[in-house]
C-alpha cells in the first residue's frame, strides 16, 4: 500500500481513484476481521520468570543462568530417576489446552493462562548464550521450549526464536507441542536445520477424556507428518500411557496410526507421574481426577502406578513398536527409575536426558 500511495494522485483517473479507495476499504475490513479473532498477548516480566521453579526440582546456586533466568538448566535431584540435565528456554508460561493431568498446574500454581516474555528479551538472552564460548562446557546443547508451555501455542513468536537459531551452527532448539496443522505453517515455509520438533500424542479415548481442549491425536499426527515430510527431525512422546482397562488395544492403535503416517526419529514413552502440587491444583481447578486413581507407589518423581504395571506397559510397547518395524534402539523412557530401566535391559548414562539427548 505504501508504494501505491506514493503515486501522484493527480495522475490517477477517477476510476483508478475509486479502485484505490475500494481496495483501502477492503484492507481495513480484512485487518478488522483478523484482529477480531486474535488474542492479545499477556506478558510476563523477567523478574517473575526468575521466581518460577519446578516443584520436583531445584537449581543449585552455582548453575549458570542467562538473560536473568530466561535460559537456565533443568537439573534433576533424585538419584533414583534416570534423567539428566537439559537447557530450558523460558519464552512463555502456561498452556491453553487444559489437560487434566498437566504438571504445569503445579508449577504455575493453577494459573494456566498463557503469558509471554517480550521477544526482544528472549533473543537477547540467546545472543548472550551464543557469544559465551564456555557455555555448556563448550559443547553443543539442545534448548527445550516446551517444558513450561506448549511450544507452538504462539507461532508468530516461535518463528522469531527458531530463526534466531539459524544464525549459528552449534546449538539446536527443541519444540514440544500438542498443536495441530494450523500451528505449523511457519515451519513448512522453510526448513530450519537447527530445529527439532516433537509431538505429545495419546490414545484416542484417553485424549477425549483428559486432553479435551487439545487437537485430536490424528490432527497431531498429521501436523507431525507434515513437518517430518518437510525435512525436520521429528520425535513423538507417547506419554503418559494410562493403564485403562483396554490400554493394550488403545496404544496398539495409536502406534499403528503414527507409523502409518511417518517414522519419528525417536519415540519416548512414559507413564503417569503424580506430583503433589499437580494433584492439588488439578483438584482446585475442578479437573476430571480419574487419571490419579492409578497411583500406588511413591518415587523420586512423585507418585506412580505400580512397578509391575509399568514394566508390563513398557515391555508391551517396545515389543509392539519393534513388531511394526521400529528400531528398539530409538525408543526411550521419560522420568523413570534406574531400577526400571535396568529391569528392561536399557542402557543409559547417569545424568543424561533420555528424551532430548
Amino acid at each position: 500500500m505504501d508504494s501505491i500511495r506514493a503515486v501522484d494522485d493527480t495522475k490517477k483517473s477517477p476510476y483508478r481513484k475509486a479502485a484505490y479507495k475500494a481496495w483501502g476499504t477492503i484492507r481495513r475490513e480484512q485487518r478488522k476481521k483478523a484482529s477480531k479473532d486474535s488474542v492479545p498477548l499477556e506478558q510476563i516480566t523477567i523478574g517473575a520468570v526468575s521466581k518460577i521453579s519446578h516443584p520436583e526440582t531445584s537449581l543449585s546456586p552455582q548453575e549458570r543462568k542467562y538473560g536473568k533466568g530466561l535460559i537456565c538448566q533443568f537439573s534433576k535431584t533424585p538419584n533414583e530417576i534416570a534423567c539428566g540435565r537439559f537447557w530450558e528456554l523460558r519464552w512463555a508460561f502456561g498452556c491453553p489446552l487444559d489437560c487434566s493431568y498437566c504438571y504445569l498446574l503445579g508449577t504455575n500454581r493453577g494459573n494456566m493462562k498463557p503469558r509471554f516474555v517480550k521477544p526482544e528479551s528472549v533473543l537477547s538472552a540467546l545472543d548472550e548464550v551464543f557469544a559465551d564460548v564456555n557455555f555448556n562446557d563448550g559443547k553443543p546443547a539442545i534448548f527445550n521450549t516446551g517444558e513450561l508451555s506448549d511450544s507452538l501455542m504462539r507461532p508468530e513468536l516461535m518463528r522469531q526464536i527458531v530463526d534466531k537459531f539459524e544464525t549459528q551452527d552449534k546449538h539446536k532448539v527443541f519444540l514440544l507441542s500438542k498443536m495441530g496443522t494450523k500451528n505449523v505453517k511457519f515451519l513448512l515455509e522453510k526448513v530450519r536445520r537447527n530445529t527439532i520438533c516433537a509431538w505429545s500424542i495419546n490414545a484416542v479415548q484417553v485424549a477425549k477424556q483428559w486432553e479435551r481442549k487439545a487437537p485430536s491425536p490424528d490432527e497431531r499426527i498429521r501436523a507431525a507428518a507434515l513437518v517430518s515430510d518437510a525435512g525436520y527431525e521429528v520425535r513423538v512422546r507417547i506419554d503418559p500411557i494410562f493403564p485403562v482397562s483396554d490400554w493394550r488395544e488403545q496404544y496398539q492403535d495409536l502406534a499403528f496410526r503414527i507409523l502409518s503416517e511417518f517414522e519419528p526419529q525417536r519415540i519416548i514413552l512414559g507413564t503417569p507421574r503424580g506430583l503433589w502440587k499437580t494433584v492439588h491444583y488439578a483438584k482446585e481447578a475442578g479437573m476430571d481426577m480419574g487419571w490419579s486413581a492409578y497411583f500406588v507407589e511413591d518415587t523420586g518423581w512423585g507418585k506412580k502406578i505400580s512397578s509391575t504395571t509399568r514394566f508390563e506397559i513398557y515391555k508391551y510397547m517396545f515389543d509392539k513398536l519393534e513388531s511394526l518395524g521400529y528400531p528398539r534402539t530409538r525408543i526411550s523412557i521419560c522420568k523413570e527409575t534406574t531400577s526400571m530401566l535396568s529391569r528392561l535391559s536399557i542402557n543409559f548414562k547417569p545424568l543424561t536426558c533420555q528424551c532430548y539427548g
